[in-house]
Parts: C-alpha cells; sequence; structure tokens
C-alpha cells in the first residue's frame, strides 16, 4: 500500500473536523517530469514530421534561398522581376514596418514561394523516377546507360540522411493493370493445371468476362485509384484479414525465432528486461521518424506506412469484422505469467525505465506466489478461438466495471509479454528441439499469448526469446527489422553482467507491478472454455517438422548463378510432385512496398516451365544437360514473376479488387467465381469452399535471424 500512496498526487477525504487535503510532492514531480518528457516528445515529432514533409530540401536549404534573394535585390539585381515589389505593395501599411522592412518580409515571402515550389518540383521528379522499374528487369551486374543515368539522378534527388517517413509522398501509386495482361497472365497460371478440355472452358469464361462484364468492374477500379492512395490495400485489410472468422493462432499469425546458438543470458528477467527496453528505444525511434527507410540497392525506398502500427496496436473482435485499435502513445506494458495478468508501467519520472529496473519488476512477477482468478488463466483462449464467440464475451462480459478496467490495460498496453514456464531453444542433443520451439512461438498453450496485440513477446524460462504477431496491422518484414534492432542491441550495446544481469543498479523506490483484477462469471467461463477447446484441436491438428539443413546455403546457390527464391519455389514443386503425383495452385508471397501503402502480392510459383523440369527428374530418358537447361528456364521464369509483382504487374490483387467491385455492385460473373482462380483471395468473402483438388498449397516464410521456414496448408 505504500507504493500505491506514492503514486498518488493528492488525497482528498471527509472528516468529521473537516476537509483534509494532501499533496503529494514526489507525486508531482514525477507529473511534472512526465510532462515535460512528453513536450518534448512532441516537439520532436514536430520537427521530425516538418523535416519529412519539406524533403529533400531542409531548412538550410530556405535560408540559403532566402539570403540569396535579399542580396541580390540589395546589389540592385532583382531576380524576381518584380514579383518583391508587387509583393511589398500589397503588404498591408504599418508605422511599426518601415519601407526598407516591408522589402525584407517581401523578399522572404517570395523566397518561400520559390522555395516551396522547387520542393514539389523535385518530389514530383523523384515520383515520375520512382515510378521506373526497369533496373528490376537487367540482367545482374549489367546496367545499361539509361539504368545509370537514372540511378544518378535518384540519388542527386533523394538528399543526403532522410527520415524514415521522408519518401512517403515521393513513392507512386500501385498502378491497376490492363485487364487483358492480367487475364492473359492468369489463363497461362493455370494452364499447367488442367486438362485441354477445362482450360479451354476457362478460356472460354475468361474470354466473356474480358469482353463483357471486366470493362465496368475495371472504370469503377480505375476511379477508385485516383482518389485513394492505395487500390488494393484498404480492401486487402478488411476483406482478408478483418473480415476472417476463424481462428487468428494458426490460420493467420505468425513467430519469430531468436539466434539459435547464442543466448546472452539463461536469467529470464534479464532477458525480458534488455529486450523490453531495446524495443522501447525502437518504438522512441519509429515515434520520432529518426529510424533510416529501408532502400532497395541502397537507393530505392520502400513505403514505411505499415510501421506505424507495429506499437500501441491490438486488434478488437466484432462480430462481423474486427476493427484495428492504434494510440498515439502507451505509458506500459501488459504481462502474463502462470494464468495470472500484471500492468507494468515503462517511465518513472518522464523517463524510460532501465533495463535493470525491468528485470526488477519482471522479477517480482516470477516470485509473486499468488494463485490466478477464477477463468483468468485461460482467458487468453478467446483470442485463439474463434471469432464470434469473443465479440459476443467481450460486448456482454468485459464492458464494465473491473473487466473493462482490466482489459483496457491489455488491449492498450505498448505490447504483451509473456514470461513462459517452458524453456525451448535449440539443444543438439534433442532431435524434436527446434520443432516443440516453434509449435510453442506458433501458438503455445493456446492461452498464453495474447493473439490480438500487435506482437506478443515471448521470454522463456531458459532465457530464450520469441515473438507471436498478429497479421492484420502489417506484414512479415515489418516485424523483422524490429527483431534484428532487438537481437542486435540486446547483444552488443545493453549487454549483461558476468551473472547475466542487466547492467546497473535498480530503482528499488519503483512501485511494483499491478496484478489485474477479474471478475468473470461461470458463463463467461465456459465460453473462454469453448474457446480453449477448439483453439487446442487446432494446435494439435498442426505437424510441424522444422530442422536444420546445413550441407550448403544461399551462397551456393547464388555461386551456381541461380535465385535463391527460384531455387527453393522448384524444389517445393518437385518435393510435391514426388509426393503427391500432381502439381497445385501455389501461393508465395512478395511485397509491394515500391509504392505507397503496398503491401503484398500473389507469385503464382507453379509454372509450366517448373512443371516442365519436375517431369524431367522423373524421365529417365532426359539426360543432365536437359534438366539443367529446364531448372535455369524454370528459375528465370520465376524470377521474373517475382518481379513482374513486385512493379504491380501481379494477378491475384487486380483479380481480388474486381471481385469485390463485383459484388458491390451485384455483378455476377462465373469467371470470378471459379475456385481455380484466386481462391486465397475469395474465400474470406464467403464463398464456397474450393474443391480439394483446386486448393491450393499456400508457402509462408517465417522471419528469424537464423532460422526460415516454410509451412505448406490448404489455402483457406
Amino acid at each position: 500500500m505504500a507504493e500505491a500512496h506514492q503514486a498518488v498526487a493528492f488525497q482528498f477525504t471527509v472528516t468529521p473536523e473537516g476537509f483534509d487535503f494532501h499533496l503529494g510532492r514526489e507525486a508531482l514531480r514525477q507529473l511534472y517530469l512526465s510532462g515535460v518528457y512528453s513536450w518534448k516528445k512532441r516537439f520532436v515529432c514536430a520537427k521530425n514530421s516538418f523535416l519529412s514533409g519539406v524533403y529533400p530540401a531542409s531548412p538550410s536549404s530556405w535560408v540559403v534561398v532566402v539570403m540569396a534573394t535579399a542580396g541580390s535585390f540589395y546589389c540592385r539585381i532583382d531576380p524576381s522581376m518584380g514579383m518583391i515589389a508587387r509583393i511589398r505593395h500589397y503588404l498591408p501599411g504599418s508605422r511599426f514596418l518601415s519601407l526598407q522592412g516591408r522589402t525584407v518580409v517581401s523578399a522572404a515571402l517570395f523566397s518561400t514561394g520559390v522555395w516551396l515550389s522547387a520542393v514539389l518540383l523535385f518530389r514530383r521528379t523523384l515520383k515520375l523516377l520512382l515510378s521506373y522499374h526497369g533496373w528490376m528487369f537487367e540482367p545482374h551486374g549489367r546496367m545499361s546507360r539509361s539504368t545509370k543515368i537514372w540511378a544518378a539522378l535518384v540519388k542527386v534527388l533523394s538528399g543526403r540522411k532522410p527520415l524514415l517517413y521522408s519518401f512517403q509522398t515521393s513513392l507512386p501509386k500501385l498502378p491497376v493493370p490492363p485487364v487483358e495482361a492480367t487475364i492473359a497472365r492468369y489463363l497461362e497460371s493455370v494452364h499447367p493445371l488442367m486438362d485441354e478440355e477445362k482450360y479451354q472452358r476457362m478460356e472460354a469464361l475468361a474470354k466473356e468476362f474480358k469482353e463483357k462484364t471486366a470493362p465496368r468492374l475495371q472504370k469503377y477500379l480505375i476511379f477508385k485509384s485516383w482518389w485513394t492512395t492505395n487500390y488494393v490495400s484498404d480492401w486487402w485489410e478488411e476483406y482478408i484479414y478483418l473480415r476472417g472468422r476463424s481462428p487468428l493462432m494458426v490460420n493467420s499469425n505468425y513467430y519469430a525465432m531468436d539466434l539459435l546458438y547464442v543466448t546472452p543470458s539463461r536469467v529470464q528477467a534479464a532477458r525480458a528486461g534488455n529486450a523490453v527496453h531495446a524495443m522501447l528505444l525502437y518504438r522512441r525511434k519509429l515515434d520520432r521518424g529518426e529510424l533510416p527507410p529501408v532502400m532497395a540497392l541502397g537507393m530505392v525506398p520502400m513505403c514505411s506506412n505499415q510501421m506505424e502500427r507495429m506499437f500501441n496496436t491490438t486488434r478488437v473482435p466484432g462480430k462481423e469484422s474486427d476493427a484495428l485499435l492504434h494510440l498515439l502513445n502507451s505509458r506500459h506494458l501488459a504481462v502474463y505469467h502462470k494464468g495470472r495478468f500484471y500492468k507494468v508501467w515503462l517511465f518513472h519520472g518522464g523517463s524510460l525505465l532501465r533495463p535493470r529496473d525491468l528485470q526488477m519488476q519482471f522479477q517480482r512477477i516470477l516470485d509473486d506466489p499468488s494463485p490466478p482468478q477464477p477463468g483468468e488463466q485461460r482467458l487468453a483462449a478467446l483470442t485463439a478461438g474463434e471469432r464470434v464467440p469473443w465479440a459476443e464475451a467481450r460486448a456482454r462480459f468485459f464492458g464494465c466495471g473491473r473487466n473493462k478496467t482490466s482489459l483496457d490495460a491489455v488491449e492498450r498496453a505498448a505490447f504483451f509479454l509473456t514470461l513462459d514456464e517452458e524453456a525451448h531453444g535449440y539443444a543438439p542433443d534433442k532431435a524434436d528441439c527446434m520443432d516443440t520451439y516453434a509449435k510453442s512461438l506458433l501458438h503455445g498453450k493456446c492461452y498464453d499469448r495474447w493473439f490480438d496485440k500487435s506482437f506478443t513477446l515471448v521470454v522463456y524460462k531458459n532465457g530464450k526469446l520469441g515473438a507471436n504477431a498478429e497479421h492484420s496491422w502489417a506484414d512479415a518484414p515489418i516485424i523483422g527489422h524490429l527483431w534484428e534492432f532487438v537481437l542486435g542491441t540486446d547483444r552488443f550495446q545493453l549487454g549483461y553482467d558476468d551473472g547475466g544481469h542487466c547492467h546497473g543498479e535498480p530503482n528499488t523506490q519503483l512501485a511494483p507491478p499491478q496484478r489485474l483484477q477479474w471478475d468473470i462469471p461461470q458463463e463467461c467461463q465456459d465460453i473462454i472454455e469453448r474457446s480453449y477447446r477448439v483453439a487446442k484441436a487446432l494446435a494439435d491438428d498442426v505437424d510441424f517438422c522444422c530442422f536444420q539443413f546445413s550441407q550448403f546455403g544461399k551462397g551456393l546457390i547464388k555461386r551456381c548463378r541461380t535465385s535463391p527464391d527460384a531455387f527453393i519455389q522448384i524444389s517445393l514443386q518437385l518435393a510435391h510432385f514426388r509426393d503427391k503425383g500432381c502439381f497445385c495452385l501455389t501461393y508465395e508471397a512478395s511485397m509491394t512496398r515500391l509504392f505507397r501503402e503496398g503491401r503484398t502480392e500473389t507469385v503464382r510459383s507453379c509454372t509450366a516451365e517448373s512443371t516442365a523440369f519436375v517431369r524431367s527428374m522423373g524421365d529417365t530418358r532426359q539426360s543432365r544437360a536437359e534438366r539443367q537447361r529446364l531448372f535455369k528456364l524454370a528459375a528465370n521464369k520465376h524470377q521474373h514473376m517475382y518481379r513482374m509483382a513486385m512493379t504491380g504487374a501481379g494477378i491475384d490483387r487486380h483479380l481480388f479488387c474486381l471481385y469485390v467491385v463485383s459484388r458491390y455492385l451485384g455483378v455476377q460473373s462465373p469467371f470470378l467465381a471459379q475456385p481455380a482462380g484466386a481462391v486465397r483471395a475469395l474465400a474470406p468473402l464467403h464463398q464456397p469452399d474450393p474443391p480439394a483438388a483446386a486448393q491450393d498449397v499456400r508457402l509462408e516464410q517465417v522471419p528469424g535471424p537464423h532460422l526460415h521456414r516454410r509451412r505448406l496448408r490448404p489455402g483457406r
């Protein structure tokens, strides 16, 4: 209770003798320091927003323009050709402003106009330059003269030391491909999967769609592209993610692993302290826009829009559609341990808690012997099960009182932390160590991760780390940037002492973590149990085999002058054909972040070239040279398709948006209703499940510094 009283700025009570009003000086000091920190943060954010807004120019360039204009004007050289005199003429007269002063103001206004015009011109020119993607299709190491000129212009106009969002307004919009090109590429992608009779029927449907239905749908789509930043991303987020009613766990959420061979500290609380502090440092850089933008080839910027919702974000369930709750700031962390929930403040005196202070707070949670409250232990199973029961339970049982307060503490936290009771990681003496490690990060016990949070940081008993991320707010590479920063900062900047503890001395005056209180009735506990059973059945249905392959890596593949991605995709086609004896639709994601607010596009990896190579591997009459030739053709085709997808000339996102427009207009299209089309895109719009033969194989790469894995599962 002493710590609780210290956290109160004043106490106001009524006694028989009158009113008792008491001020807490320390609490007031903390409030003052927090306010100072808040205003400093606002000032830095405003400054960096201004710098990003005028990039590639800078305030110093404005000063140079003003001084040059004023200097030339006073040398009786009028660079404005009379504009400064006109501005001076229209300035209101004032006894406080002499003729000379009005001339200075007029020169400053003219210079500012010229400077802003130059900024807009540079940004418009840069946008036009970034719309060129020919560099991506040129042979590696052989850049054409036109591309060299383009690269030089991009470097000149890109400026120096850009901030995270400096290029946002200079990025081009995602183009709407011509319907004819999309349909041609679509027919090419399904040809290897069909016999001639089925293909001719599909070709007839495509021709009818192209001539009768598509022109009307395309007009609406082009109109949408004019007044929206990205014609795909908002519908993709809503219909593919937020309207999905199936469990997020396994189906949507993905995970990231720790370093395999290195564990900087075996002390669970210490590792959590450093990792959380590193994440807060990253959040501060993110809020201020101080992170450098991701650049392809070191000069082509990628969209940073997805990074905005990395922290302070939660997916809130709804009966028909979920919603993303994003806060500008959050000053606390939600922690789960042994069935109990805690709220941990991340600031003290307006400053971030140091790693040693965080370690002390987490150790207090680990040492807490109190048992879970009724219904508390498996409460998070609601986020692991179906979305509709969770939405109904949230509305009925978490709308007021202690439950609402505690749920707000979880949903409004910066992120979620699980202090896991198990020990996982790579162990040479355990054959299935990687399987259990991966399954734990993917779904855990089905109630010890808050799957609705933007991400859950998992710290195991032996000090190993991991993360489970929700998918709707961003794609895996965004978490990958954070994860690399955290692991690098933890190991090389923050470090540990000889005992494995965080450096420094803890502040023992900090108030302990706040235990969240719940009042969960039996009816709600029954709903929690049902959600848990659904999630448990889903988790038990996951067969996971995760192993290390150390014979060779991407270095050897590159030395063979082959794309590692193409090599893996063609290998998967070969393995699937040998296992199943047939080919199927294959989904590989590529990014479209070369465009503003771009997310992903589908690469249909099963091509005529890849199937020809796969069949040659089973044909004893084919020579080694012929197989190599077919493999080269398949790899080149895959790389070409990947580049087409990255540059906005994919198939599935365009078909998806045409389908959405058709639903809005009430237009029926036999072509868009075909299950062999964009199965992945259409299923979340409540279409009937496609036949088993038409289901796709979805190939996903999950981020991790030393481990990448591919998951094959039927398309939803």
